[in-house]
Order: C-alpha cells, then sequence, then structure tokens
C-alpha cells in the first residue's frame, strides 16, 4: 500500500491505481494520464515518448537524462496521487531490449516473452481436454487460439506459431 501526503486512516479503503481490464480502460487512462503526457512532452521535452493505457516509455540519447527524467516523472504522477511500479521502471539501452505489451521490442525485432508462450501453450493444453470432454465447444477453443494468433503476429513468431500449433488440426489460418 502506498500512502500519499494528506491521506488519512481510511486510505486503506479507498481504490487504487487506473481500472485497467474493463471495456472503458484504455478512454479512462487517457482522461487521466494526459496530464502526464503533456508534462513529459512539455515539461520534460522529451521528443520520444509513448504510451499505450498504463505503459509509458521515454527514450534519450543520455543516461542522465533518463534517470532524471525517471525522479520528475515519479514526482509528478505521486502528484496524481499515482505510482510506478519500481521494477518495471527501468533505464537501460534499447539494444537489450525493451518490455511491451507483452513482447520484447529491439531495435530490429520483436520476440514474444517466454512467460506468454508458457501461459498460452498450458492454456491451450487444458483447452483441448476441455473439448474432448465436451465442457468447452470447439468454436471456443478456435476463438481463444485465433486470439492469442492475432496478438503474437506483431512479433517475429512464425517459427513459434508453427511449433505451438504446428501439430494441431485446429490451427487457424491467418489471412494476411
Amino acid at each position: 500500500m502506498i500512502y500519499f501526503a494528506g491521506d488519512d486512516l481510511l486510505a486503506a479503503l479507498r481504490p487504487r491505481g487506473l481500472p485497467i481490464g474493463n471495456l472503458t480502460s484504455q478512454f479512462w487512462s487517457n482522461v487521466y494520464l494526459d496530464q502526464l503526457d503533456w508534462f513529459v512532452t512539455h515539461r520534460l521535452g522529451c521528443k520520444a515518448y509513448l504510451r499505450y493505457v498504463d505503459d509509458f516509455a521515454l527514450f534519450a540519447d543520455s543516461k542522465q537524462q533518463l534517470w532524471a527524467w525517471k525522479a520528475a516523472v515519479i514526482e509528478h504522477l505521486a502528484t496524481l496521487r499515482l505510482a510506478v511500479h519500481e521494477r518495471s521502471a527501468q533505464v537501460q539501452p534499447v539494444k537489450s531490449g525493451i518490455p511491451w505489451l507483452g513482447f520484447v521490442v529491439y531495435p530490429t525485432h520483436r520476440l514474444l516473452k517466454r512467460r506468454n508462450v508458457v501461459r498460452f501453450t498450458r492454456r491451450l493444453t487444458a483447452n483441448r481436454c476441455s473439448v474432448r470432454s465436451g465442457v468447452l465447444a470447439p468454436a471456443q477453443l478456435t476463438a481463444s487460439v485465433r486470439g492469442w494468433v492475432n496478438h503474437v503476429c506483431w512479433g517475429d513468431t512464425w517459427g513459434l506459431r508453427r511449433r505451438v500449433l504446428g501439430q494441431t488440426e485446429e490451427t487457424p489460418r491467418r489471412k494476411r
């Protein structure tokens, strides 16, 4: 639990963070974090800034500049009663890969995070068993696989998709 200046004893009962995961989360994050966007681009002067919902990245040629911006962003977010996940707030060179939306993005390619592959493979195995036992409709399995394929096709995952899905008849074909 993070407490901010002015919190009282009931602060622990207040909802925390942004409502990520529901249908309006992208809209409300844009409304609420517009102040952060303005702060980073106008006050800090960051020319290379990305944000999608609650994930954001700042780019600069200087590590010192990035460390200063990180401290300023953390301070600014505290005025909005928000905090960053320290484990995720990293200053690192782009060539070592940037974790972003389930991928690790390099200057020349994008790889899917390993944990996403493991999670999907386990879910696929469980769903296949559920289809065989009649608990899950085949159309639901197909929809799940297509959703995963539509996400991972944004990375360099052709070989991964062939390996994970190649042995099954349920493999959906993606039109390009």
